[in-house]
């Protein structure tokens, strides 16, 4: 069995893996391009100091690795960490050891520490936006209903819509991973 830090060898980085996205592509580039760091925020010097690094388990097509890699990816890049990706669907081993209420949930961040050892995870999203998404979907009509699956792509189009739309998601995906990992470090 692999271990995470033979996973994170193997894998390409987060800087990679967006240049070749085939899905979502260009909404992942606008969050990158405009998210912006809090300013005089201690957690970015600490992530920098703790000699760590990350790994990703994604797929191009999950909106919220839409949201959390770019959003990621900029705290990475902020801390001189360095961000590698595993997907998920290539090799369900990784993602079965991280199970979010039962289910293959990503994206999931894996930080592992010098010795390749995981010291936190966090994913597939932040709690304010695990409430949006339970809102959007209790519009849904009963999965039986014949209009359920043009419902359901409405709700996903709005879903990414606002993901990319709204600046303070944004911050509490941030917060979120900031919560998450500081304690770790």
């Amino acid at each position: 069995m692999k271990t995470e830090q033979q996973y994170f060898e193997e894998s390409q980085s987060m800087q990679d893996y967006m240049e070749a996205m085939s899905q979502l592509k260009e909404q992942s580039f606008a969050i990158y391009e405009s998210f912006a760091l809090p300013k005089e925020d201690a957690f970015i010097e600490q992530l920098k100091n703790a000699n760590v690094h990350m790994l990703a388990i994604t797929e191009d097509w999950c909106g919220d690795a839409m949201i959390n890699n770019p959003i990621i990816r900029k705290i990475a890049e902020a801390a001189n960490v360095e961000v590698r990706t595993a997907l998920r669907d290539a090799d369900t081993d990784l993602i079965d050891r991280y199970l979010t209420n039962g289910g293959r949930a990503i994206p999931m961040y894996l930080i592992l520490n010098a010795a390749g050892e995981v010291v936190a995870t966090w994913g597939p999203r932040a709690p304010q936006l695990q409430q949006l998404v339970m809102d959007l979907r209790s519009t849904l009509p009963e999965k039986e209903d014949p209009s359920f699956e043009e419902a359901q792509k409405a709700v996903y189009e709005k879903m990414r819509a606002q993901y990319v739309e709204d600046a303070q998601l944004w911050d509490y995906v941030y917060e979120s991973f900031k919560e998450k990992v500081a304690p770790a470090m």
